[in-house]
């Protein structure tokens, strides 16, 4: 595979350099953030999934309380 020489700005390299992690070269990085992705990108994101699912069940538990409370006072008045 042969290589390329770009000129890119400043600005542009030291976004780059800061998102590079410290086990790829310059061109895994860009690959990956161009949408090159990996697998390894979705490590631990099942863990975000679950705390996302357990607030939504949160939030529908205490909905379901609120509507409960008004069809009760609903009936009484």
């Amino acid at each position: 595979m042969g290589t390329k020489t770009v000129r890119i700005e400043d600005d542009v390299y030291e976004r780059i350099k800061a998102k590079k992690r410290d086990d790829e070269t310059f061109s895994e990085a860009i690959e990956r953030l161009v949408g090159g992705g990996s697998l390894l990108d979705l490590y631990g994101v099942g863990e975000d999934v679950d705390e996302m699912r357990d607030a939504i069940d949160e939030s529908s538990e205490r909905t379901r309380g609120r509507v409960e409370d008004l069809r009760e006072r609903a009936r009484t008045e």
